[in-house]
């Protein structure tokens, strides 16, 4: 019997990119319903990550406990997602992060976010918890349905896809899902969709778990509604012609995300040996773009329609049948250089553990680095480890950590917990590489001034997403939004700017959505959001916009408790590497916290967004709430 449910419909709004409306899923009382898209919400903070947080901010007090019923757990697409914008596949997960206690967000590709807006929503938020497993089925046209999950409870991802679709009998059908890390609650747990596909930061697969949603299906054929339909084949043209020309998105094409690997390890952005060196002692030899295509490649794997397709898809005949997901990037130096390993295939089968379980492979990864940092100096043996020696270039260990961790079993209980409770449960909290209880990606700060400084004011945590400086000191520009090149070392107020404004630039993608690896010009850009939207937008659009967003998130994680100490990295992080391509340089944080905030206009001892600003960026009720009696007394002054 499924569990005893209703549901309300309601009129959509009609706005031009959205589909005008928000599903809405309590599961302790089974009840669903239709609500309007705020239209205000929408027009300010865009979608994606940016409205996720503004719904979120709705609902979350200091005092919500992450994996309690009172946490939502959203789902949220934006205005290009489902149009034939190229690479705007994408969709954000949203909620209090149990991994940070801070906001948590996390954004796969794939084709599960296009697909949710044909059903005729731009989002999902689900309350509550549910007695027994369940999962949501969302059709176009039809009521959404609650269905018992027992049976699908402890499976993997893989699996609880093709039984979804086997149950619905649609092939079409695109399912959002948890693996066994997920039901765990392991506190990097990710939510996984379209085969490999992740959602995998900040352990929103745990809250997923914590509600007991195994998964959400979708299927429909409704499309968005477009402005300017002429407009926009014109301007999806030239976008598209831009993006099959462009020498970045050819090398994609061709090596993958993978292909750091060829370019990070000779100005030092790639951490080996958990963040202690850049020099990777010939690894990047054995793990890059070409040594996959080589020895493993079956195909490239494209998300939505998108003309770059850097995912792969690999064979490892002698440990799995058929072709699996080939590892990303973060994936390969998590199970390879971060251990000192040079086994690709190691990695490989790592990284499909992983997502055979549903975990987050850069937190899973540097978990267990750290581990092995710990083993290797002595300070935990055999007797915590289960037996298992972790030796520096042995990945075999890692293999079998992979299962405890999604299990919970033996010394996967702790490392359920990431490095940050990893080290003040074994008396060295200070060893653990993290910003904010989120491990580091394996963009070295090293390598990049402002790189280390995006870790440290990262509204999630320590996340390379959240402002990519590496990427544009690779030579990228974009003049008309203040973002470009500076030198990798910079400490100056003016690289800070640049920084900002990369920031900001992200926070408004990742809430538009629309794929990083998709370098448009700003021009051909704006010409396509506007044939999309109808909002006459300039370039200072995209940048007020990313900031208020950005702003906002910071404003809600000091509800939260965040506070200026927050805005640090751990101290093995700010000492200078002895050899390697960067020896004799560790970034100065503190003089870039300053620069950074007078840029941003905090206040210098509280780190809270000033009063001028709020009011600019129009966030006029978060005043009072982060300023209280101050604002009064601003107000009386001014």
């Amino acid at each position: 019997m499924s569990p005893a449910q209703t549901f309300s419909s309601a009129p959509a709004i009609h706005m031009p990119g959205y589909m005008g409306k928000i599903l809405r899923v309590d599961l302790t009382t089974g009840r669903m319903w239709d609500e309007p898209l705020n239209a205000a919400y929408a027009r300010d903070f865009i979608g994606g990550s940016g409205l996720g947080a503004r719904y979120l901010s709705d609902f979350i007090t200091a005092e919500t406990d992450p994996l309690g019923p009172d946490n939502p757990l959203i789902f949220m697409t934006g205005p290009l997602v489902g149009t034939s914008t190229p690479a705007a596949g994408r969709f954000s997960v949203v909620a209090r992060s149990p991994a940070t206690g801070l906001t948590g967000e996390a954004n796969s590709g794939g084709f599960w976010g296009p697909e949710l807006k044909r059903t005729g929503y731009d989002g999902v938020i689900v309350t509550g918890q549910a007695e027994q497993p369940v999962w949501l089925e969302i059709r176009e046209g039809r009521p959404p349905t609650l269905h018992e999950a027992d049976k699908l409870w402890g499976l993997d991802m893989y699996a609880t896809q093709d039984a979804i679709r086997e149950i619905m009998d649609d092939k079409r059908v695109r399912v959002a899902c948890i693996g066994l890390a997920g039901e765990n609650q392991v506190l990097y747990a990710g939510v996984m969709n379209d085969h490999g596909r992740a959602a995998a930061r900040t352990g929103l697969g745990a809250v997923m778990g914590s509600k007991k949603l195994k998964a959400v299906a979708v299927t429909g054929r409704a499309k968005p509604p477009i402005f300017d339909d002429g407009g926009n084949k014109d301007a999806t043209r030239e976008v598209t012609n831009f993006v099959i020309e462009d020498i970045t998105a050819q090398m994609l094409r061709l090596g993958g995300t993978l292909m750091s690997m060829d370019v990070g390890p000779i100005v030092g952005d790639v951490s080996g040996y958990y963040y202690t060196t850049n020099e990777l002692n010939g690894i990047e030899d054995h793990i890059n773009a070409g040594q996959l295509s080589d020895a493993l490649l079956k195909r490239h794997v494209p998300c939505f329609r998108c003309p770059i397709a850097c995912g792969r898809e690999v064979e490892l005949p002698e440990r799995v049948e058929g072709h699996i997901d080939g590892p990303e990037y973060e994936t390969a130096v998590a199970f390879g250089p971060l251990i000192g390993s040079s086994s690709l295939e190691d990695a490989t089968y790592a990284g499909h553990l992983c997502n055979l379980y549903g975990l987050d492979t850069i937190s899973c990864g540097s978990t267990i680095a750290f581990a092995y940092y710990l083993f290797e100096n002595g300070i935990i043996d055999e007797s915590v480890t289960d037996g298992l020696e972790l030796r520096w270039g042995d990945a075999k260990p890692a293999l079998t950590l992979i299962e405890k961790i999604a299990r919970r079993e033996g010394f996967g209980e702790l490392l359920a917990q990431g490095a940050a409770r990893v080290g003040e449960a074994l008396g060295v909290p200070e060893l653990a590489i993290h910003a904010n209880k989120l491990e580091l990606p394996f963009h070295d700060v090293h390598a990049h001034s402002g790189q280390g400084l995006v870790y440290a004011v990262s509204t999630r945590g320590a996340c390379h997403m959240a402002g990519d400086v590496y990427h544009w000191e690779q030579g990228r520009e974009a003049p008309e939004i203040g973002c470009g090149y500076s030198y990798a070392h910079d400490e100056s107020r003016e690289k800070m700017e640049v920084t900002a404004n990369i920031i900001d630039f992200r926070a408004f993608t990742n809430s538009a959505i629309i794929c990083h690896f998709e370098e448009v010009p700003i021009p051909y850009f704006l010409k396509l959001w506007c044939s999309i939207t109808g909002w006459d937008w300039r370039p200072e659009d995209i940048s007020r916009a990313g900031e208020r967003i950005y702003t906002l998130k910071r404003a809600l994680n000091h509800r939260l408790g965040l506070t200026r100490a927050n805005d640090t990295l751990p101290k093995p992080l700010l000492e200078a590497y002895e050899t390697g391509p960067t020896a004799g340089y560790v970034p100065d944080l503190e003089t870039l916290l300053d620069h950074y905030y007078s840029v941003r206009q905090w206040d210098a001892e509280t780190g809270k967004p000033g009063i001028e600003k709020l009011l600019e960026l129009g966030l006029d009720a978060w005043v009072f709430e982060l300023w209280g009696h101050h604002a009064q007394d601003w107000a009386k002054a001014g």
